[in-house]
Formats: C-alpha cells, sequence, structure tokens
C-alpha cells in the first residue's frame, strides 16, 4: 500500500472511531444499556428501528459474498444472496404473531412457554455461535482493505477497528448500537451510490443486467437454497430478533418489513460490482470489492472500504449489544428462573470486552468467511419447522427436539462432507447444499409433527378404549 494510499486509509478509520465515539448517546442506566431505551424509558422511534434493522443486517462479509457472486453467476448470483434479506419480513411477521398471541417479550420466553427450558438452552447456544462467527467474519473484511492475511497492516486494521467499535459500544450497549446505525446507514447508501456512479456507465446497462442464466447450474441452486432458509435462518441472529421486542408490534413490523425491503435492494444493488468484474475479467481472487476497487483507481478502492467500513461496524457493534443482553439478560434469567429484571450494566460491559478478544481468534486462525454463512444458515434449518407451526401445538418438547437436533445433526454432516451425492439437486455447486436443505426441511418438519400425531392418535385409541 502506497504512503498516500495507506494515509487515507487508516486516517478515515481513525476519523470514524473517534466520530462514532463522540456522537453515541451514553446510557444511564440498564434498560437503556441492555434495550435500547432513552433515559426516560421511551422505546426507539420507528425509522430509527428500520434503519438500525436494515444496516445492521448489512454485514461487511455478506456484501463481499454478493459481490463474489455477481462475479460469478451475474445477476441470478446477486438475487440468490440478496434473496435472504427477505428473513427480515418474514422474521418480522412471525414475531409479530408471537407477540400478540403469546405475549412473550423475546424468542427465548416464547420457546420455554411451548417447548421448555432445555429448547431454550439448545436454541440461546446457537445463537451463541452465530454471535462468535459475526465477530471475526466482519474485522476480517475491513483487515483485507489494508493486507493480506499474515501481514501485520491486516491484523492491526482490525483489532483497530475492533477496539474503536468496543469503545462507542461500552458507551451506550443497544441504545448507542441503534442511534449510530443511523448514521452507518447514511454513509452507507451514499458511498454505494458513489460506488453504482463509477460502475454503471463503464458498462453497457443491457449487459449489466442480463448477465447470467437461471439454471441450477448457473446460481439458481443457491437462489433456491436462499428461498428454503428465509424461514429458519433469520431467528438464530439476536442482531434482528432482539430488535423485534423494543417497540410496539405494528411499528416494529413496519420497520422490519421496509428494512428487509430495502435490504434486499441493496444487496442486489451492490452485487453488480460483482458483475462488472465479470464483464470485465477482473480476477476477483475471493474479493470482488476490493479487486474492482483497485481496478478503478484509489477513489473508487476508498469508497468500497468505507462500505465495508460502516457495514461492518454497525454488525460489530449490534453483535456487541446483542452477546451483552444474550449472556447478562436472557440466560440467567433461563437457568435461574428469575424475574424479568435487568442486571448492572458493568456486567454486559465485561461481556462485550471478553468477546471483542476471543471472537477475533478465529481471524487469526485463518477461518474462511464463506463459512460463516452457508454452514450457520443449514444447521439451524429445524428453526422453520419451530416457528412456522407453532401454532399446531401449546406444549411439545419432543416437536422441537426431533426437528432441531435433526437439523444441527444435517448441518453437520453437511459440513464435513458425509451427505451422499445422491441428495445434490442438480449439477451445480450448490446443488448438495440445496438437496439437504430441501430435504431436510421436510424431515424435520416430519420430526416437529410426529409428536402431535401421536399424541392425537394415543388420545383417539384412549378414548375408543373407554367407550
Amino acid at each position: 500500500m502506497a504512503f498516500t494510499e495507506a494515509t487515507l486509509f487508516w486516517g478515515f478509520l481513525v476519523v470514524y472511531g473517534i466520530v462514532m465515539y463522540a456522537l453515541s448517546p451514553r446510557s444511564k442506566n440498564a434498560a437503556s444499556f441492555y434495550r435500547g431505551a432513552d433515559d426516560k424509558g421511551n422505546p426507539v422511534g420507528q425509522w430509527s428501528l428500520t434503519a438500525s434493522i436494515f444496516i445492521s443486517w448489512i454485514f461487511a462479509k455478506s456484501v463481499t459474498n454478493a459481490a463474489n457472486l455477481g462475479a460469478s453467476y451475474g445477476v441470478v448470483g446477486g438475487l440468490a444472496y440478496a434473496t435472504y434479506w427477505l428473513s427480515i419480513p418474514v422474521a418480522g411477521y412471525i414475531i409479530y404473531l408471537i407477540r400478540i398471541q403469546t405475549g412473550a417479550t423475546s424468542l427465548q420466553q416464547f420457546l420455554t412457554s411451548r417447548f421448555g427450558r432445555l429448547a431454550s438452552l439448545s436454541f440461546a447456544a446457537a445463537i451463541l455461535i452465530r454471535l462468535y462467527n459475526e465477530v471475526w467474519s466482519n474485522t476480517a473484511v475491513v483487515g483485507g482493505y489494508f493486507g493480506l492475511p499474515g501481514q501485520w497492516q491486516y491484523y492491526t486494521a482490525a483489532m483497530v477497528f475492533t477496539a474503536f467499535t468496543l469503545a462507542y459500544s461500552l458507551k451506550g450497549g443497544l441504545r448507542s448500537s441503534i442511534f449510530t446505525d443511523v448514521i452507518q446507514a447514511v454513509v452507507f447508501v451514499f458511498f454505494v451510490g458513489a460506488v453504482l456512479f463509477l460502475i454503471v456507465p463503464a458498462n453497457d446497462a443491457g449487459s449489466l443486467f442480463a448477465s447470467g442464466e437461471f439454471r441450477l447450474d448457473a446460481g439458481a441452486d443457491l437462489l433456491l437454497v436462499a428461498g428454503l432458509q428465509i424461514f429458519s435462518y433469520p431467528f438464530h441472529d439476536p442482531v434482528l430478533t432482539d430488535r423485534g421486542f423494543v417497540n410496539r408490534e405494528k411499528t416494529m413490523l413496519k420497520s422490519f418489513v421496509v428494512a428487509g425491503l430495502l435490504g434486499f435492494v441493496a444487496v442486489f444493488i451492490f452485487s453488480l460490482v460483482g458483475v462488472h468484474a465479470q464483464l470485465n475479467d477482473i480476477a476477483v481472487s475471493g474479493n470482488a470489492p476490493a479487486a474492482v476497487g483497485q481496478s478503478l483507481g484509489l477513489a473508487a478502492l476508498f469508497f468500497m472500504s468505507v462500505v465495508m467500513m460502516t457495514s461492518a461496524g454497525s454488525t460489530l457493534d449490534s453483535t456487541f449489544s446483542s452477546l451483552s443482553k444474550s449472556l447478562a439478560v436472557d440466560l440467567p434469567q433461563l437457568v435461574r428462573r428469575t424475574a424479568n429484571r435487568l442486571p448492572s450494566v458493568r456486567f454486559g460491559a465485561l461481556v462485550m470486552v471478553a468477546f471483542a478478544i476471543l471472537g477475533n481468534l478465529p481471524m487469526f486462525a485463518g477461518t474462511d468467511i464463506l463459512k460463516a454463512t452457508t454452514i450457520s444458515g443449514t444447521m439451524v434449518m429445524g428453526l422453520a419447522p419451530v416457528f412456522l407451526f407453532y401454532g399446531f401445538t401449546q406444549w411439545s418438547p419432543w416437536s422441537f427436539r426431533l426437528s432441531f437436533w435433526t437439523g444441527i445433526g444435517l448441518g453437520l454432516l453437511l459440513a464435513v462432507g458425509l451427505i451422499p451425492q445422491s441428495w445434490a439437486i442438480g449439477s451445480g455447486a450448490y446443488g448438495t447444499l440445496l438437496g439437504v436443505n430441501a430435504y431436510g426441511f421436510l424431515i424435520c418438519s416430519a420430526g416437529f409433527l410426529l409428536p402431535l400425531v401421536l399424541r392425537r392418535l394415543t388420545g383417539r385409541t384412549a378414548a375408543a378404549g373407554q367407550v
């Protein structure tokens, strides 16, 4: 990295961190730190919540993946990855139903009431793994704009970025996260527009939007995977679901729908960065935004880095606040069966510091960021029947166990390469992934419904015997 380029990038990183810390509000009580309320106890406003949901789910790794898929499969790849953002309206609607039908104040409380404490503990373990992955997978993307893995610039930038994000997260918790999300959303949209201003005129519009083919071996298999996973994927991410309980039901639902549609559009638009690389024969080497930025000059590369820093920052601060709430509030209440009382802010702050350190260890080990989405999304496929079919039961722990753990098992088998090739649907790169998710959804659904069917049959048999 040349001196001028390094000065620009490091300078922005430092200014970004200082500005975010200076502007973020300080939480004066636990309700503000853990639930995002203001000092008077008022919930977050609708448009602030919308912006927070929108930007906190625009992960740095995700927009990188979207661009990479655009480079591989054209607009089909971009549509495939953008489809994951339809998870947000799906989650919002189901959380809306859960809140108005059961009165639950968290997903853990809902699961405990329908499926028992063991179900909630299993769910808590899944979301902690998810949150842990979000730390390193986002800081690694930022580090990639300062150096290559193994270079001191790469690790230093990632850790400096982590430190700045941790600083303002400690200052305000969820309230600070939501407040800074609004700023980050505006910056993100502006610089994505700047990137497109450079890319779109450099290509024929017809070719840019017509690239790719809707075939299973050309990215359509991943599009179908995303279409299946939107019914399970969002529920193991408290960065999203925590925001489903911070405001009134209808206000929350409107925010989720709008944020999801905006996210779909934003991610698809950014995937055109990869399509540009495909049309212009630019070697992406696993990082299409950086490769395209370098090919277009310093300004474009800087714009790309700003997009990544803002998207990574919004996700990382949300991750810290969700980890804090999960370990300081939700888990103790679940294990000890305590009342709905909030712990001190200090305990939540210690959780943030611990995961800021531990969460970056996989980055030093060189873990692939692409695995953070596909593997975890498949392993939690068993959550789809739990949240789609919960209305069929008032109490059924075995329904959760047979669905959730079957999904975990299938995900693990896929991760270690033990799924037979006969499960593949199509001959594309994601054929096996599609097969596991399609057949897995049916198997998990059967597992969820089996105890209910057996209970009904047993009840009828007993009734017939009494007659």
